[in-house]
């Protein structure tokens, strides 16, 4: 499989995620304690079916514990964790297989993610490539002992400030992240999967009403302008509807949609991507709402050459209609969103403009408002 991805017109390199580099670290270190050699290259089988050739560093043995590192490199998608080491400290112990967490990693404090409370932040699949990269060692040094090793993390506590790891309750360090072991660049999975545990830790702590932001606008006008508590606000970046669809999934009972225009008001149209480059339109649902207004042609010309949401609204106010033409798109985003969710869950929005305020909402916003400011 190619090393490379071609995406909106570009080819893009792929990566390997931090579960990668702990295994390969791992086997390495593995080696060096079992033969006394260090490998020039680790081979590592990813669960992608793609095959790493990746090379050890800062190797050390002081007879009792064998250490290894391995640097990640992120290919083309931006990532905090790019460049930094990942590192496995192995020793002998009588039998089985133990993995833990050292510097660097964070530690689990809140139910409802893939690992339980107390344990180091590395999930299931970077688990279950480490133990498979040290029973490759094992096997090749012919050892029939257990093994106890250490996973650590270059900077991983300075690096875990820039993650969602504090608001998930993982403290201490960086997660030990991947299911493939490949990281695909800019990938939209990982944003997903990010709001998926972000609502697992929500639930999971027995919240049953969450607020989903699209992104820091929403999440900020929430917490600035309409005073929302937002230790229940999960931001979706642009993925609104899998971020409703899996918040009903879960068993939320409310669901308060907070943002800024330019995203929300393509939900009138039925889109519920709203990055530009799956769907723009909002010159054209503007458009096509003022002229069900009786909007003059001159007007529609105006609107469709408008960049922004707010420029929008200046042209519907020279002929009075900013009021009628945002009552219809209100409701048509009102619309899409109940029948997206389809009464799994009480919905609600409010979208808003930081040059004009709150621009349309639900009839239940006010009251989902006071709810998320603690009042009732």
């Amino acid at each position: 499989m190619s090393n490379l991805v071609y995406k909106n017109q570009t080819t893009l390199r792929r990566g390997y995620t931090t579960g990668s580099c702990a295994a390969a670290a791992a086997q390495a270190a593995t080696l060096l304690l079992l033969t006394g050699q260090l490998p020039e290259v680790i081979e590592l089988h990813t669960p992608k079916g793609i095959d790493l050739f990746l090379h050890p560093e800062q190797a050390s043995f002081d007879g009792t514990v064998a250490r290894c590192g391995i640097r990640k490199d992120s290919g083309d998608d931006p990532d905090v964790t790019n460049g930094i080491c990942i590192y496995a400290a192995v020793q002998k112990q009588e039998q089985e297989i133990v993995i833990l967490g050292g510097d660097g990693v964070g530690v689990v404090t809140r139910p409802g993610l893939s690992v339980a409370v107390g344990q180091p932040a590395i999930n299931p699949g970077p688990r279950a490539q480490i133990t498979a990269a040290v029973t490759t060692a094992v096997q090749q040094a012919e050892y029939t002992g257990g093994l106890q090793i250490t996973i650590s993390a270059e900077n991983g506590d300075q690096i875990a400030k820039q993650t969602y790891n504090e608001h998930l309750g993982i403290v201490g360090g960086i997660s030990i992240l991947g299911t493939s072991g490949i990281v695909e660049p800019m990938s939209e999975t990982a944003l997903m999967d990010t709001t998926h545990l972000e609502l697992d830790s929500l639930y999971a702590a027995g919240a049953r009403k969450v607020l989903i932001c699209p992104g820091n606008y929403g999440a900020d006008f929430a917490r600035d302008q309409l005073g929302l508590d937002l230790e229940q606000a999960v931001k979706c970046s642009n993925f609104i509807g899998d971020a409703l669809d899996y918040a009903a999934w879960k068993g939320f009972q409310q669901i308060f949609l907070v943002g800024h225009a330019g995203k929300l008001v393509k939900i009138a149209a039925g889109v519920m991507n709203t990055h530009s480059s799956v769907a723009d339109g909002r010159q054209e649902i503007f458009t096509a709402h003022a002229a069900l207004c009786g909007a003059p042609h001159d007007t529609l010309q105006a609107l469709m050459q408008s960049v922004t949401i707010d420029a929008c609204l200046e042209v519907l106010d020279k002929v009075n209609l900013r009021d009628p033409v945002l009552e219809r798109i209100g409701k048509a985003v009102d619309e899409r969103l109940h029948y997206r969710l389809r009464g799994k869950a009480e919905i609600g929005y409010l979208m808003f403009t930081n040059q004009s305020g709150v621009l349309a909402q639900s009839k239940n916003a006010v009251k989902l408002c006071e709810e998320f400011r603690g009042l009732l």
